[in-house]
């Protein structure tokens, strides 16, 4: 299981990427699938919420669940899915939106996707806690 200093590291990098007070209130979702329609968990929410990405026995946060991220054997968390953020070449990777549809874009490694979150410490925590690149 990830530690603590993890999901501190992503708090205080998502709160960087979302830092406009109007931003930090809204609950930031990741979407995949084909037609972006799996709810992959809260991307900004505390990891004792349920539904958070950072919440490692919940569905979303867990590295054994179908629907999450972290499970590296999955379509969400696999180097070789489409619909995975850890594969570089992901056609279809995840993407952030908040409750009232704002786009900010596809968590992907893909460096030439179009749209892709460019925040380096978001890319960074993908990179190496996320998809455990070396």
């Amino acid at each position: 299981m990830r530690g603590m200093n993890i999901k501190k590291v992503l708090l205080i990098s998502a709160l960087v990427m979302f830092s406009s007070a109007a931003y930090a209130e809204k609950k930031i979702m990741l979407f995949g699938g084909p037609n972006h329609d799996v709810y992959l968990g809260c991307f900004n929410c505390s990891d004792i919420a349920s539904d958070s990405i950072h919440n490692d026995i919940g569905k979303y946060g867990s590295d054994i669940s179908s629907t999450s991220i972290f499970n590296d054997i999955g379509q969400y968390g696999s180097d070789i899915s489409q619909y995975s953020p850890c594969n570089d070449i992901a056609s279809n990777p995840p993407v952030l939106v908040d409750e009232v549809g704002g786009f900010y874009g596809y968590l992907t490694l893909n460096d030439i996707k179009s749209k892709a979150i460019t925040d380096p410490k978001i890319l960074a925590w993908l990179k190496y806690k996320v998809c455990k690149k070396r």
